[in-house]
């Protein structure tokens, strides 16, 4: 990934180069920004550019011994930490014992998400974590003498996801790394990150994709105009939401087809059917539910605005739009903000893995009352 590859982000390209060549390298910087804008893109790029042996101006050069190897992501210097799943059977316990995956699924497409790479190394059921394991394999390489590059490179992918007692034990070593090592921590929700950590690194928004940004880089997949207007706008600066409208246009149709159907059941407070529809929902796999869920807030928060005929702000396709000609009226001031803090809860609870049959069954009967206020 060199920053010429990074869609877009301009400015943000321009602040982490000029910051290399004024001398200037924080110790611990701290990506922040909505899935999908290329924060991961932008911290490989930046980890490349920094150890580049031959830079140029606005790029590194991609042909000395340390490029070449970024190629691979095989360069000893360069480090990576991110959620897995513990699977002592396998001896899968620490982030090098999935290296090789991590690797592959990388280089495919530096934009992606948690649940994308779950699904990659099969994880099934299980979350994604950073367990409390790791701090001592940080610790150890960190600890060691750069091989071959001026800097030693730490990429914490999701540090949000990081188990308590391995942040905790990371604290010290975030605020007085060893000389020439650089923590670049990438996450979608920084405020989950302990405090602590998040005090001692250097924050560096990165904003939504430029729409002008957006229609280029989807230009050769989508060469009709008028469609990728319309994906621009869905996409939302978004790449990454970009790729799913084009690749799982059939799984989105159906979890509109599920809302709906639980909307329905919910509006005639037809028990039998909800029973019904908490079943369908238990089966389709930890992290959809939770896509699911994300997806419903995502199409209260739509339907909401829906009714205030702004269609610069509203981001639903056609379908959702014809759902929403009749949906829409029971969104209002009245209920919007409790229908919201239900289906987050319910997010959460799947997230600690409750029992996802009762948590949809509640969440249904919740519904049932807010709807008609």
């Amino acid at each position: 990934m060199f920053f010429r590859d990074v869609i877009g982000q301009k400015e943000i390209k321009q602040q982490l180069i000029q910051s290399v060549e004024s001398g200037y390298i924080p110790h611990a910087r701290l990506l922040s920004g909505p899935e999908g804008v290329g924060k991961f893109a932008l911290a490989l790029a930046y980890a490349r550019y920094l150890s580049c042996t031959n830079r140029n101006e606005d790029d590194a050069c991609g042909l000395c011994p340390s490029c070449i190897k970024y190629n691979k992501l095989s360069h000893p210097d360069l480090h990576f930490v991110f959620p897995i799943v513990n699977n002592a059977k396998k001896k899968k316990e620490v982030c090098d014992d999935y290296l090789q995956e991590w690797r592959t699924f990388v280089l495919q497409n530096p934009y992606f998400n948690l649940t994308s790479w779950l699904n990659f190394i099969g994880a099934d059921n299980s979350q994604g974590m950073i367990y409390a394991k790791e701090s001592d394999e940080i610790i150890r390489k960190l600890n060691l003498k750069a091989y071959e590059s001026a800097y030693k490179i730490m990429i914490v992918w999701l540090p949000e996801k990081m188990h308590e007692a391995c942040a905790n034990k990371l604290l010290k070593m975030i605020e007085e790394p060893p000389f020439y090592t650089v923590f670049l921590l990438v996450s979608e929700n920084p405020d989950r990150i302990i405090g602590t950590i998040q005090s001692r690194t250097q924050r560096l928004p990165v904003p939504p994709i430029l729409p002008e940004d957006m229609d280029k880089a989807l230009s050769q997949k989508v060469p009709n105009d008028s469609e990728r207007s319309n994906l621009v706008h869905l996409a939302n600066g978004s790449y990454l939401k970009a790729l799913e409208i084009i690749e799982t246009s059939e799984e989105i149709q159906q979890y509109l087809e599920l809302f709906k159907t639980i909307m329905r059941n919910c509006w005639r407070r037809d028990v039998k059917n909800m029973k019904a529809e908490a079943d369908t929902f238990a089966q389709l796999g930890r992290e959809r539910q939770k896509y699911f869920l994300s997806y419903a807030q995502n199409m209260i928060r739509e339907n909401f605005l829906y009714r205030l005929h702004l269609p610069e702000i509203n981001y639903l396709n056609p379908d959702e739009a014809n759902f929403s000609v009749n949906f829409s009226p029971y969104v209002n001031e009245k209920n919007v903000e409790e229908l919201m803090e239900e289906l987050a809860l319910a997010e959460k609870h799947i997230e600690s893995n409750v029992n996802p049959r009762m948590v949809f069954f509640d969440l249904s009967m919740k519904i049932a009352v807010l709807i008609k206020k």
